[in-house]
């Protein structure tokens, strides 16, 4: 018999045999970036072995009968043992996702791997005649004493496990299309390199450090310099204002063509940021070697961009901008779709942008799985912030000794770039931070809540006045951003009442800034936007901290409100590098076992490798909200009734998101209960609303949030 693994839309024939070689080998290459070929090509060649039974070559020549062909490898290499038992995880899991070992008395259709490997199989001991098992020794690298053996291994596992269900993935694409959608991986790291120089080229001549750009060319010039050092991990402490961006990127290049690696990716915590950095990368590096890869982006729409849509699936482009949620999320999922990218974090340059936003709840499995990217996967990470954490304690005591720090002069620079004075202003009323705003010229007023923020903003609406929260969808959000910006340029009176989104990655400049009371980190980025460009002098520019009267408890910042309030009635700087370092200690040592709030770690010991399960539970965001369609401009009108007549699509509900607004439960609950809202995802998994009265939405404020039980909408 013939044994077929694909026959494609032409009529063409793939072979079991030329599918399985050809997997290995790009298996195989893959898994060499971390020093596992023979793992790797192994993994490629048995993967389909279930192929050559006779019930599957009936399937593919037209049988309708399920066949399960993915259990055959899996089980031959758990019988076989050793290093063989961790490919069985990856070639069991290559269709329905990485399994749970299960326990003894797991049945056949439990789905856990023990389970899987008591499943009745149909006949394909035909392999045999054109498949020899490779020999195999022991894994490329071995743990540290101190570390968690069983995490050692299931990070093992899923690195294979990528390799060989991208290989998997690109051979069967290439067979099935007669490879006509062509992949571009990019130009090289060397040419990066010299475009990037090229570009700071007359940069690098401003040498004067009584200013801020000779300040910024030290750093940058440094930064260069240090891309010479041994992988590892990176600190990059730099004050606002400092040129982060581009020292970063400036080190990552220099850094992976010194050490040959293949790609530098970048870790930020929000999107605005993202794009931002990301066009900045691609004007300087060129728009097809920079890849984003996150929620609000779509290369599906735009068949230009169809080779950035196939490079999304496994990150194969030189510069990769993501969000915290993707990486992580990614590390830590059992779905194929998700891990084929793993593999490609290997041998890179890793920045963490903004890295005191690593997931407190999950910081130390996050930190579990950059210390294996750094061990054995032959990455260097860079923490990059000007609030940086305080991890000496969650970290390996070798890695943190080892560290490097990248700014030179780090405490010199911070009293340099210094453009503002803190102030607390302890307790005051409502009234008192109202007469204050109207008071001011260009003033930035940030708030912990979007009710409060609502409720300032009305009691001091006027010309010149603007609210910015996220009971505006982002298109509206970002007119009004535009409307601000412009009357900053001016000089014109500018106040501005907001919530924390404007703290990170929006590029303004106010005279004065107001912050309620919140975590130092917060602190220092809403102060990074008081004299942001440095053009002002800085004894003219305050940021002032305050509490209002009244307990108001934000969903998880209880402790690190607290945790300021005691340092600041200790009269400590809120923006001294001593305070920041206690400030992190601190919030960490009180969090303590909550820094692994699903027990992540747990779920790797005795050998138990619970895949499927920390899939389902590593969610960096699990906000209970519910989103709402505001439908009052016309393309968002033209999005709702495509929905009606349609139904939902993954591109539909991707523009949809521009338009979108998502509502906590007890705020869902009582505009829901007075008839705003009608539900149209009854069978989806997240639940999408449309607002039904128009007026509850407003141009200067958004979706009004004052909405209480009784009130009702007539129609």
């Amino acid at each position: 018999m013939r044994y077929l693994a694909h026959i494609n839309k032409y009529g063409d024939e793939q072979t079991v045999k030329e599918h399985l070689e050809n997997t290995a080998v790009l298996c195989g290459k893959f898994a060499e970036s971390f020093g596992a070929y023979d793992a790797g090509y192994c993994c490629g060649l048995l993967h389909d072995i279930g192929k050559y039974s006779r019930k599957f070559q009936q399937r593919i020549r037209g049988s309708e009968q399920r066949v399960d062909h993915a259990t055959a490898g899996a089980k031959v290499c758990w019988e076989k043992k050793g290093m063989y038992q961790f490919l069985s995880y990856c070639i069991a899991g290559h269709h329905a996702g990485l399994p749970d070992t299960g326990g003894s008395g797991d049945i056949s259709t439990d789905g856990t791997m023990t389970g899987r490997m008591r499943k009745k199989l149909e006949d394909f001991e035909a392999y045999a005649e054109e498949i020899k098992i490779p020999m195999l020794g022991n894994p490329p690298f071995q743990p540290v004493k101190s570390e968690n053996i069983d995490f050692f291994f299931s990070m093992f596992i899923r690195m294979l496990y990528s390799c060989l269900v991208d290989a998997d993935y690109l051979d069967t694409e290439s067979f099935m299309n007669r490879k006509e959608h062509v992949r571009e991986q990019g130009e090289t790291i060397a040419v990066l390199c010299d475009r990037l120089e090229k570009h700071i080229s007359d940069w690098l001549k401003q040498e004067d450090l009584s200013t801020v750009n000779g300040r910024r060319t030290e750093i940058l010039k440094h930064c260069m310099e240090m891309g010479e050092a041994d992988k590892g991990l990176f600190r990059l402490t730099v004050p606002t204002g400092g040129g982060k961006t581009i020292a970063s990127l400036a080190f990552a290049l220099k850094h992976a063509e010194k050490h040959h690696m293949e790609r530098v990716i970048y870790v930020i915590p929000y999107t605005s940021i993202i794009e931002q950095n990301a066009k900045v990368f691609a004007e300087i590096l060129g728009r097809e070697n920079v890849l984003e890869n996150h929620c609000n982006i779509d290369y599906e729409l735009d068949e230009e961009l169809r080779p950035m849509q196939l490079a999304a699936e496994n990150w194969d482009k030189p510069v990769i901008v993501t969000t915290n949620v993707q990486f992580f999320e990614s590390l830590f999922s059992n779905k194929s779709s998700r891990c084929r990218k793993l593999h490609n974090m290997a041998n890179s340059v890793i920045i963490f942008d903004e890295a005191q936003m690593l997931p407190n709840d999950y910081l130390k499995p996050c930190i579990a799985a950059m210390e294996q990217l750094l061990r054995y996967y032959r990455s260097s990470i860079v923490l990059c912030t000007a609030t940086q954490p305080a991890l000496k304690n969650i970290l390996s005591e070798d890695i943190d000794i080892a560290s490097i720090e990248l700014c030179p002069r780090m405490e010199e620079q911070f009293r340099f770039f210094k453009r503002v004075s803190i102030h607390n202003l302890e307790r005051i009323s409502e009234d008192e931070l109202v007469h204050r705003l109207e008071t001011e010229h260009q003033a930035l007023c940030i708030l912990n809540t979007r009710k409060r923020a609502q409720k300032i903003y009305q009691q001091v609406k006027g010309k010149g006045v603007y609210h910015l929260s996220t009971t505006m969808y982002p298109v509206h959000r970002k007119a009004i951003l535009d409307k601000i910006r412009e009357r900053l340029k001016k000089q014109e009176r500018c106040i501005v009442v907001s919530t924390s989104l404007v703290e990170a990655g929006v590029d303004l400049d106010f005279q004065t800034v107001y912050r309620q009371m919140t975590g130092v980190d917060s602190i220092i980025q809403a102060a990074g936007r008081c004299n942001r460009e440095g053009k002002r002098n800085a004894d003219t520019c305050f940021t002032y901290i305050f509490s209002l009267e009244g307990r108001e408890d934000v969903p998880g910042q209880r402790q690190q409100t607290e945790i300021t309030e005691s340092l600041l009635y200790d009269k400590r700087n809120p923006d001294s590098l001593d305070t920041i370092n206690r400030y992190f200690k601190m919030l960490y040592h009180f969090k303590g076992d909550n820094l692994d709030k699903k027990r992540i770690m747990d779920k790797f010991k005795k050998s138990n490798f619970q895949f499927a399960t920390v899939s389902k539970e590593f969610t960096i965001i699990e906000e209970n909200t519910k989103t709402i369609l505001i439908t009052r401009e016309g393309e968002a009108a033209e999005i709702y009734e495509e929905l009606r007549q349609k139904g939902f699509t993954k591109g539909l509900v991707r523009k949809m998101g521009q338009y979108c607004v998502n509502l906590h439960e007890n705020d869902f609950q009582k505009m829901y209960a007075a008839g705003m809202l009608e539900e149209i995802s009854e069978d989806m998994k997240q639940d999408y609303f449309v607002l039904r009265d128009n007026e509850a939405y407003t141009e200067d404020m958004g979706l009004t949030l004052g909405v209480e039980y009784g009130q009702a909408v007539i129609w």
